[in-house]
């Protein structure tokens, strides 16, 4: 006989001592040195101050030291200070509700306090002097110090070595605490930031315009591969920086959200901005990008979570649009516009004859949605005297005048069957054929189509024979209940017994794919996401499908009319700068670089 364990006895309820509260409390509030350090920031930007210098020791671990220029705290309420709950932020519900400042809560302090030795020193501009006060004893005493406040944290977690333990190596916590420091300098250029660490200077941020601030926070190269974005989408103000697909990254470490001045990590805000990046981003690459949304303080609960990282927003769904659409404005416009003012006044080369008939993609067949140019493309025959001189034009055409500068310059030649050569002011252009004709067919193609938010339908294929599976209940719940939202996305999917589904039609651009696959996919993400936010999904992917397919393939020889043509195309295109999986379309090689190939000037 197995030997069970004895049964507890039952243990009554009581309340817990107000030392234990503290301690759950900290926990809460207090995870690791850059906790602290954030809490203490706050306090310093809240009371005003134009300079803040940070002294770490050991990674924060041993000393945690944060003065500020501010407006110091009156001798007699440095020991209310120390209180929980006890704060100058807020007075009423009504004040919570309308929260401005970055704390409100009153409990960082006591919470540091009882897991660290804490002192607080501080002076107003009405004092003669400064006073101290030690957490623990409550004593207060003179001080020498000028106007504001500096807080001591020595021996984090002193009082709880178990949870010492849990710490990291002291380099680790001192980069998270730099972390801490870098995300508020961000979003507060006009304050100067120095950290020191075992008495050496490791950081130091001068006041500042707020590109320059992003500048010195996150270096040359995230500037020059940003666009800047400010927008107003109705009672929302979104500013700040978003990095170019092409300097995406393998991690999600160089994206910065903040609410109010507020950083959060908001999952509404980043899936927002992650869309605005779904066909123009290559796989699991992750966009950087610093953004700040103002909105009125009762459209935002920002007492959510007790480290205040995370906020509820009154209409989520509106925060949701307005980031995807300033998102998408500052990727839409194509590099190829973005030409120096001096490279624009001088006339480079001539001007291509116009588009020829059959590059233009022709209206969709009724009922297939099938591109007609691709077919004239492949099988129209090339002229006998190809290639060309790159000077020449094309064969039954005139030279024309010459003209304004292409930002992608004139076509030259065609390389390996795969890549359109030209040339423009700064040097040479290589273009990636099918890559940039599948962006250009896919953008007129969701022109044409709309954005699948309506009444459209995505054109199905009925299969032979259905593809049946075994579904789990909530697989027949989100069948049974979106049949209408899966008949816009060209599926047929419906219960054929209990627990089983069948698959009867498929979107007909993806005829070849696994129906059980796409149809548990689609499935699974109506059970988690609004019926209107997969459609659109969706309907972008089948296009995106689409393009590729009726995009000009590789080895297809183009004349030099039809690769100006292409050049003239992608300068009029937006995100002409990415094909729709978002690889690179072009690539400029300056003259500069040519020379230093060959060695030349030296």
């Amino acid at each position: 006989m197995p030997i069970l364990p004895a049964t507890a006895p039952r243990r009554p309820i009581r309340e817990l001592p107000d030392a234990l509260i503290s301690q759950i409390a900290a926990g809460e509030v207090v995870e690791r040195p850059a906790s602290v350090v954030r809490e203490l920031l706050d306090n310093a930007l809240d009371a005003g101050a134009a300079q803040i210098t940070v002294r770490l020791a050991g990674g924060g671990v041993r000393a945690i030291v944060v003065e500020d220029d501010g407006a110091g705290i009156p001798a007699d309420e440095l020991p209310l200070a120390l209180r929980r709950h006890a704060t100058s932020k807020i007075g009423s519900l009504a004040e919570l509700e309308q929260v401005g400042t970055m704390g409100f809560r009153g409990e960082a302090l006591a919470a540091i306090g009882s897991v660290a030795e804490l002192s607080i020193t501080s002076r107003t501009a009405d004092d003669a002097h400064a006073r101290r006060i030690d957490a623990r004893t409550g004593e207060l005493s003179p001080a020498a110090r000028a106007t504001g406040t500096t807080v001591e944290v020595r021996e984090l977690f002193f009082s709880t070595p178990a949870r010492r333990k849990f710490l990291k190596t002291d380099a680790t916590e001192l980069g998270h605490c730099l972390e801490a420091v870098r995300r508020h300098a961000l979003v507060h250029p006009e304050v100067g930031f120095a950290v020191w660490h075992e008495g050496r200077l490791v950081e130091q941020l001068r006041p500042a315009a707020a590109e320059q601030r992003l500048h010195d926070v996150l270096g040359a190269d995230f500037i020059a591969a940003s666009r800047p974005v400010e927008v107003q989408v109705g009672p929302l103000v979104i500013r700040g920086r978003v990095g170019l697909p092409e300097a995406a990254r393998a991690r999600a470490d160089l994206q910065y959200a903040y609410v109010n001045g507020r950083h959060v990590r908001d999952r509404l805000i980043g899936h927002g901005v992650r869309s605005a990046y779904e066909d123009v981003l290559h796989g699991a690459r992750q966009p950087s990008y610093v953004l700040r949304i103002d909105i009125a303080p009762d459209r935002v609960d920002v007492n959510v979570h007790p480290t205040k990282i995370e906020v509820r927003f009154r209409d989520s769904r509106e925060v949701h649009q307005a980031v995807r659409r300033a998102v998408e404005q500052a990727l839409a416009l194509s590099r190829t516009a973005d030409v120096p003012a001096d490279v624009v006044a001088e006339p480079l080369g001539t001007a291509p004859a116009p588009m020829p008939a059959a590059w233009r993609p022709a209206p969709p067949i009724q009922g297939s949605l099938v591109l007609q140019h691709a077919a004239a493309l492949h099988t129209r025959e090339m002229p006998p005297d190809w290639p060309r001189s790159p000077s020449a034009a094309p064969a039954g055409h005139a030279a024309p005048a010459p003209t304004e500068d292409w930002p992608l310059g004139r076509a030259l030649a065609q390389l390996g069957g795969l890549y359109v050569l030209a040339e423009n002011r700064h040097g040479l252009v290589i273009v990636d054929m099918h890559a940039a004709h599948e962006r250009i067919v896919y953008e007129q193609l969701k022109t044409r189509l709309g954005d699948g938010a309506g009444e459209r339908t995505i054109d199905s294929q009925p299969l032979l024979i259905p593809a049946t599976f075994s579904a789990t209940p909530t697989e027949v719940a989100a069948a049974e209940a979106h049949a209408a939202t899966l008949a816009r996305l060209g599926l047929d999917v419906a219960p054929l017994s209990p627990g089983v589904l069948a698959v009867r039609a498929v979107p007909a651009a993806l005829r070849d794919a696994d129906a059980v696959a796409l149809a548990r996919s689609v499935l699974g993400e109506l059970s988690e996401h609004e019926a209107s936010a997969l459609v659109q999904r969706a309907h972008d992917e089948i296009l995106s499908t689409m393009a590729c397919h009726g995009a000009v393939r590789a080895n297809r020889r183009l004349t030099l009319e039809e690769m100006n043509a292409l050049l003239r195309d992608m300068e009029r295109t937006e995100r002409a700068d990415l094909c729709n999986h978002g690889r690179p379309t072009w690539r400029q090689v300056t003259i500069k670089e040519l020379d230093t190939l060959f060695l030349r000037g030296r």
